[in-house]
């Protein structure tokens, strides 16, 4: 009998790899934001990388092998989103982006939907990768408003 992957029970998702064009930029901002810390790191001219995790958990993996800004209009990752415990914390999320200079598609917090308890900040990294942190509640208890009427806030950023 072969396996089908509704038997592999445990299954979620790992660690995301994503292509940048300054890993030591974008070490700065990935600890920055996420509070994550570098766990190993290829420093050869040709070959750097960076491992990035939190709680001994692999998170983020970064590989320096890009030239120019990450494609939205190209076939692949359309975001990256993280979730976070409650709107206090995606607040501070915010402030440390704005210190940062970060690019929001959106001003602020904002639900994922007209009326939805979810939300958070949509913004990019160094490179135009497109990123979120939200939180499952707490943004329908605030006077922000959904960005778009007809899909989720996250989808068409």
């Amino acid at each position: 009998m072969s396996a089908t992957i509704a038997q592999l029970k445990s299954l979620q998702t790992g660690h995301v790899g994503l292509n940048v064009t300054d890993v030591a930029r974008s070490i700065d901002f990935y600890r920055a934001v996420l509070g994550l810390e570098v766990t190993h790191e290829g420093t050869e001219a040709d070959r750097r990388f960076a491992l990035l995790g939190r709680d001994g958990r692999l998170v983020v993996t970064l590989w320096q092998q890009s030239e120019g800004t990450f494609a939205t209009g190209t076939p692949g990752l359309h975001h990256l989103s993280f979730e976070v415990e409650n709107l206090d914390e995606v607040r501070t999320a915010e402030a440390v982006l704005r210190d940062l200079g970060a690019e929001f598609a959106y001003d602020g917090v904002v639900p994922h939907g007209e009326g939805s308890a979810s939300g958070g900040v949509f913004f990019t990294d160094p490179d135009g990768i497109r990123l979120e942190i939200y939180t499952r509640s707490g943004v329908d208890e605030t006077d922000a408003v959904a960005p778009t009427s007809d899909a989720p806030t996250c989808g068409f950023f």
